[in-house]
């Protein structure tokens, strides 16, 4: 399936052409979270298999996923996050977060984040790369950058 496209000079709307497809955001959380093969991942989420082939076909030719066969066979394939794929996991992880506060069950969320290096349970939080402060949209402003005047 192409991928929709967006005529707008605009990050967001470049990234919503290559994960914006309904099932995308699902299969990266199962290849996140261990599933590697075909079968785990449409077992996991009940896709369609024609769907699911499509959504790894497109990470994989936009480099997110890298698909290898597997040692043991050499008819089967897993699909591995590339450094692309993996820079993802900020972005589900605030997906997380905000399903997790404004539409969690009542018994909690279902999945909790837990930092390895410290083993503590923790929340997503973006942070200013220049001072350490904590970003939200009350105190980030955006201006045009140098690609802004390129597509004029």
């Amino acid at each position: 399936m192409p991928l929709r496209t967006y005529a707008q000079n605009c990050s967001i709307a470049r990234t919503l052409q290559v994960v914006g497809e309904r099932w995308t955001l699902l299969v990266l959380r199962e290849v996140f979270t261990g599933q590697r093969r075909f079968e785990e991942i449409q077992r996991n989420l009940g896709v369609a298999t024609n769907i699911l082939s499509d959504r790894l076909q497109t990470l994989v030719d936009e480099g997110i996923l890298e698909r290898r066969a597997v040692s043991d066979r050499s008819d089967r394939f897993e699909y591995r996050l590339t450094d692309k794929g993996l820079d993802l996991n900020p972005v589900l992880l605030e997906l997380m977060r905000w399903g997790d506060r404004w539409d969690a069950p009542a018994d909690g969320p279902p999945k909790v984040v837990e930092h390895r290096d410290c083993g503590h349970e923790t929340r997503a939080v973006q942070t200013c790369s220049h001072c350490g402060g904590e970003l939200t949209a009350r105190n980030v402003r955006l201006h045009d950058g140098p690609g802004a005047r390129a597509a004029a």
